[in-house]
């Protein structure tokens, strides 16, 4: 059977997890997230994070937590600026355009946003109100092609975004991943002061499944929970996510497989470096994107899934690699010897 490199939620849960569920399974709680796990897991989420006044919420999946925070923070007629890597523009669908808001994808070589390039978009939508009316910035960090923003990035676009009124979202899917990249300087609790609302993403770190929505604009707080239970989000049995959300954040254990992915990731690009390979964009989180020939491409194919992500002429295409919370050493080896006999 083929070694997968193709995803971040091949595996189930980290054991921890799974212990915990089966050590609680029988005891009585409070449903729609009241659960006493999801509520000491918001807590922690607000101690981590240095962020007393912001609010959490636990949802299922990535895809759900951006519908719900864009369609509750938009009225009819505003829209939402993001890469035109981001997930929201080009893996989901059409979800946010089926709410009725339109999504302005913006060209970017790394998959993240600047302020010339938000105000390009603002720029062009001047006929009012004939034009829909920007209100949302969209990142992701890391965003989908494995850069992450520093601490005056996104001081710069939280700036931008209070001075011309919007709303700040970064979807964190993989945010463990940025905050534990060689070279990051963001912490969690710049992530709380500089957004108006960002998710930490557990699905790809560890969890069996969910996401913790947080909310730090106290203006957009109060009926936050309607959205949630409209858009099928509110799980009777929440305690499934808190329970998850309270063991990985109890401890370190949450940065620590966050942190493993990354180094098993950077061990197979050096591979790829000292093979003479490019890559498409320069990552230090758990994605790596190595520019290879046909040829090396079926032979790497033979033991090993991952996906054919860019063509880049008739010869060579970009690949990508991902690790994951559990991603197994002795494969990552015997995958680097590989890299080192495609020739």
């Amino acid at each position: 059977m083929k070694y997968s490199f193709k995803n971040d939620y091949a595996e189930g849960a980290h054991p921890r997890i799974l212990e915990a569920l089966l050590r609680t399974n029988l005891q009585q709680q409070n449903g729609y997230g009241l659960d006493e796990f999801s509520l000491a897991a918001e807590q922690l989420i607000l101690n981590l994070s240095k962020s007393p006044n912001s609010r959490v919420h636990f949802v299922s999946g990535g895809t759900q937590a951006n519908i719900i925070v864009i369609s509750a923070l938009l009225r009819p007629h505003e829209s939402v600026i993001a890469a035109d890597s981001g997930h929201i523009f080009t893996n989901e669908t059409g979800a946010i355009e089926a709410t009725g808001h339109k999504v302005h994808g913006v060209p970017t070589a790394d998959g993240k946003l600047r302020t010339d390039d938000i105000l390009k978009v603002l720029e062009q939508h001047t006929n009012k109100p004939h034009q829909v009316k920007q209100k949302i910035v969209y990142i992701s960090n890391a965003t989908e092609v494995g850069t992450f923003y520093t601490k005056r990035e996104l001081q710069d676009l939280s700036d931008f975004c209070r001075r011309y009124n919007l709303y700040l979202f970064m979807d964190g899917a993989r945010l463990g991943n940025a905050l534990t990249a060689t070279g990051n300087d963001l912490t969690l609790e710049d992530v709380a002061s500089l957004t108006d609302v960002y998710y930490l993403g557990g699905t790809k770190n560890g969890a069996l499944l969910g996401e913790a929505i947080v909310i730090n604009n106290t203006e957009v707080q109060d009926e936050f929970g309607f959205h949630i239970k409209q858009k099928g989000g509110m799980l009777a049995k929440g305690r499934l996510l808190g329970i998850q959300f309270h063991e990985l954040l109890r401890d370190n254990l949450y940065f620590d497989l966050a942190l493993h992915a990354n180094t098993q990731a950077m061990r197979i690009k050096e591979a790829f470096q000292e093979a003479g390979c490019t890559f498409l964009s320069d990552t230090y989180t758990n994605q790596i994107f190595p520019v290879l020939t046909n040829n090396q491409i079926d032979k790497l194919s033979a033991n090993f899934d991952f996906y054919v992500w860019k063509k880049v002429s008739e010869e060579k295409s970009a690949i990508r690699i991902i690790t994951s919370w559990a991603t197994v050493e002795d494969s990552v080896d015997v995958f680097i010897r590989e890299i080192e006999e495609m020739g």
